[in-house]
């Protein structure tokens, strides 16, 4: 039997032996002294000087013989492998084996007078013999190193030439020698050569955790492929896999028994198919729980492990203004939450002249990570849909209506607008209204409501998700997920002058004194209005009305009253389906006499059905181009007048 370096197993116990013994050589010879001044011969006698390590060991007392250990030595990889040119490991192995070889010379020196009866000083680089090796004897024999080439190239014992102190050094020299070969250096036919490092046992997993906590769409594998791994494993050698959710594989990643530098170039981070599985799909058709399903319970519970989507909803009355703010962060993407959402929905009231511009800041404001589902306009009310572009091949046609609420106008300022779409099985509506305005009109915006959800006809070619809970007298009970907001115009029912003192008593004041007056929270509370809807507390001041570029309301001769106009609510079909996260406004955009008013939510999805009309990854395709260019100009135009700025600062030394 031979070890991983090419030696016979009992040429490496044997010669463990033999090492052994010319390190104990020293002790015998010191407490046999006087015995051997006495008895010549006796047991304990020490050995000759010429006598070589294999005979030694024979002369050694049976009870020490029989007490001592033999060692056998394992090879081990080093903990970090550096590999390098296979020049420079030949080169550092040929200069090893040329300092063996003037070793063993300078021990086969003639002018030494002791010798060995050792075979090392005789021996001769030759071919290894691949033959079977003979069982190790008890009594190593003086030729047992001869079984491996390898071994005498590498040993640099030759003769004895000193006392037993020169036996027990050649004896370490041995073993060091011999400790080099089995970390892997042996020479096949006097070349050098590198033995394959296995290791002691399986190397540690990897931690590869890259999913982030905002971007849930991590890709996971189909349970119909979890033997891909395997198969591909056997088939062509590597693994190749994606970096999948922590709910698919056990501890929550996959991992190869390599190193990193390999791991990077096997993995891919796309999900493997096989080719049997795309023959087998129908991407439309399919059921609710089919494996493969489009809007399937499988993609859902891939893209949304907690099934849940995060939805901004905002709105804004802009009062007309060209202007544009400079900035819109603040008002899309809040500091307060960590992470943004998956889906942006703005509805505007009184929009600015140039609709276009206006989507095109949108764009540039939330980057290249979202876009422009679809966008509908109804006079100066205009509504945009944004959504992550990872998720528009799950939605649905979209569909839109409009209501007229004042038909005199020329220019339709007063009324409503509605999108709808299915996103996975979940039916979402949205609607953005302006009611009359009026701080004692609360009956004609009651008017307004109702006539919304009578006349908005929606939907028209996306089916129904439950028709038996809908009504064809209320468009709200057609859809899952009902969010209305806009310019509603209702007030506080108080003189200014008690708003104006309870909004100055601190600037943080709890705004529940105020809204005991509000008309809107009252109409709710007796049914009249908004039924089945809900509203998250308010605790952000009055968003109407203000003069425009400061933060005091009107100063005017109108001395109009604070309100609360611009509100967002919303219902369910289900219960708790919707969660509130966060509603509040936006105080540093003051290019109007409104502020906006913003909502954030957590809406429950259900997995759908593929025989729907899918959307099929529509979007405004000039509106992001435009928009991601916008952002890379105003990118480079600051990072210019940063510069700018520094090469034409002045130092004055005072």
């Amino acid at each position: 039997m031979s070890t991983p370096n090419g030696f016979p197993q009992h040429s490496r116990v044997c010669l463990t032996r033999s090492m052994e013994g010319g390190a104990v050589q020293d002790l015998q010879a010191k407490k046999a002294g006087k015995a051997a001044k006495n008895e010549a011969g006796g047991e304990g006698a020490p050995p000759k000087m010429g006598t070589p390590i294999s005979e030694t060991l024979k002369l050694l007392p049976e009870e020490f013989k029989a007490n001592m250990k033999i060692k056998s030595i394992t090879p081990r990889p080093p903990r970090k492998p550096r590999l390098e040119r296979a020049a420079s490991l030949d080169e550092k192995s040929w200069r090893k084996w040329r300092r063996f070889r003037t070793s063993q010379e300078s021990l086969t020196d003639p002018n030494e007078t002791s010798s060995s009866n050792g075979s090392l000083q005789e021996a001769s680089p030759s071919p290894p013999t691949r033959g079977r090796a003979s069982p190790c004897n008890p009594c190593c024999q003086q030729d047992s190193l001869h079984s491996s080439p390898d071994a005498l190239e590498a040993s640099p014992v030759g003769k004895s030439r000193g006392g037993a102190s020169d036996l027990g050094k050649r004896a370490s020299e041995i073993s060091s020698a011999f400790g080099g070969l089995l970390r892997g250096k042996g020479f096949v036919g006097g070349k050098p050569r590198l033995s394959q490092i296995m290791p002691a046992r399986p190397l540690p997993p990897m931690e590869l955790n890259v999913a982030s906590h905002s971007l849930r769409t991590a890709n996971r594998i189909d349970s119909d492929c979890l033997d891909y791994r395997h198969y591909s494993q056997h088939k062509f050698g590597r693994v190749s896999s994606s970096l999948s959710d922590s709910k698919l594989q056990g501890n929550g990643t996959l991992y190869d028994n390599c190193s990193t530098d390999s791991m990077k170039s096997t993995f891919s981070v796309l999900t493997p198919i096989r080719a049997k599985d795309v023959r087998s799909r129908s991407y439309l058709e399919g059921s609710l729980l089919a494996s493969g399903a489009l809007m399937g319970a499988e993609e859902l519970s891939r893209y949304f492990p907690d099934r849940n989507i995060g939805i901004f909803v905002a709105t804004w009355n802009m009062q007309g203004q060209k202007e544009l703010p400079v900035n819109l962060d603040d008002f899309l993407l809040p500091t307060d939450p960590d992470f943004a959402q998956d889906m942006y929905v703005i509805g505007v009231q009184e929009g600015c002249p140039d609709r276009r511009e206006w989507e095109i800041r949108l764009q540039e404001t939330l980057g290249p990570h979202y876009v422009l589902l679809h966008s509908a306009a109804h006079g100066v009310l205009y509504m945009s849909v944004f959504i992550r572009r990872d998720l528009i091949w799950f939605c649905s046609e979209v569909e839109y209506a409009t209501v007229t609420t004042r038909i005199v106008s020329q220019i339709k300022t007063k009324g409503a607008l509605g999108i709808c779409f299915t996103f996975f099985g979940t039916s979402f509506l949205f609607i953005t209204s302006h009611f009359t305005s009026g701080d004692s009109k609360v009956n004609e915006r009651k008017l307004d409501y109702n006539k919304t959800i009578q006349a908005l006809t929606l939907p028209k070619n996306v089916p129904d998700t439950n028709p038996y809970r809908s009504s064809s007298s209320d468009v709200t009970t057609r859809f899952d997920e009902v969010f209305w907001f806009g310019d509603f115009n209702f007030r506080l029912n108080k003189d200014r002058e008690t708003v104006d003192s309870i909004l100055n008593q601190n600037p943080d004041t709890d705004v529940s004194k105020l809204l005991v007056y509000d008309q809107l929270t009252s109409e709710m509370s007796r049914g009249s209005i908004f039924k089945g809807f809900q509203e998250a507390d308010i605790h952000f001041r009055p968003s109407y009305k203000f003069d425009i570029g400061k933060d005091s309301y009107d100063t005017t001769s109108k001395q109009r009253t604070p309100s609360y106009t611009d509100r967002v609510v919303f219902r369910s079909r289900y219960k708790d389906d919707i969660q509130a996260v966060k509603y509040s406004s936006c105080p540093v955009i003051k290019t109007s006499d409104h502020r906006p008013v913003f909502a954030l939510f957590r809406v429950k999805l259900r997995p759908g059905r593929d025989n729907i009309p899918l959307a099929a990854g529509q979007f405004d395709r000039d509106l992001y181009l435009i928009g991601i260019r916008r952002r890379t100009t105003r990118d480079l135009q600051k990072r210019l007048e940063q510069k700018d700025q520094r090469s034409s600062s002045i130092c004055s030394i005072s």
